[in-house]
């Protein structure tokens, strides 16, 4: 296990030591620098896309994980059999290729847009709707087991002892699956975070996260 974490970070610990580097080798110490930092932090085109990527990461991370809840609550109500239709459909955007799902938003997005007439119908909003959806089934999958795990008398008991339904849910039900929640939500915000083949398809020619903006560098040198 040991050697499987050096073969997977030990690349990006040999990137951030050059990132220091005073020449721009990355295979020969020239000496210590902070100049590409300075560069870094004095190109407004990257803090741009950054601040974009963050703003997009931290809404679609949000609203994906409220909704993910609710839908996981309505799901584990469910009968047996619808439950297990509802899951199957839900993972799809898990085990999808990711230029399937990006393609597929893009053509829905371009159709649904020359419906009501829109000249250019991608933009930063249909991003964050399909970063929203593909974040969805991970909450799900996050907050379902936590769900599963807990007792469902202590709906009924806080209910019998004078909560409503909505304070038994604030009280019993959230503290309950919160663990879920929270790992539910930092999934999604890594995932938005370090997409780019969704981003690509769904974004249009107006908005460009980090990850897209350092792929349209990679074309030329950088």
């Amino acid at each position: 296990m040991a050697l499987v974490f050096v073969f997977l970070y030990a690349p990006i610990l040999v990137l951030i030591v050059f990132s220091f580097n005073d020449s721009s080798s990355r295979s020969v110490w020239a000496g210590f620098t902070l100049d590409w930092y300075k560069s870094l932090f004095h190109n407004e085109m990257i803090l741009s896309a950054l601040g974009l990527s963050l703003v997009l990461a931290l809404v679609s991370s949000v609203v994906a994980t409220v909704l993910g809840t609710l839908a996981t609550i309505g799901i584990n109500s469910m009968s047996r059999k619808s439950q297990l239709i509802i899951n199957n459909i839900s993972y799809v955007p898990v085990v999808n290729p990711e230029i399937i799902t990006g393609i597929s938003l893009m053509l829905m997005f371009v159709f649904f847009g020359r419906l009501i007439g829109m000249r250019t119908s991608l933009n930063f909003g249909t991003m964050l709707i399909a970063h929203i959806t593909f974040n969805i089934p991970y909450v799900i999958l996050s907050i379902m087991p936590k769900l599963r795990q807990m007792d469902k008398n202590l709906v009924d008991a806080a209910q019998d002892l004078g909560c409503t339904w909505m304070q038994a849910f604030w009280k019993v039900v959230v503290p309950e699956i919160k663990p879920g929640i929270v790992n539910g939500l930092l999934i999604a915000f890594t995932m938005s975070v370090d997409d780019f083949v969704i981003s690509y398809f769904t974004a249009g020619s107006t908005t460009a996260n980090l990850a897209m903006r350092i792929y349209a560098m990679t074309k030329k040198r950088i």
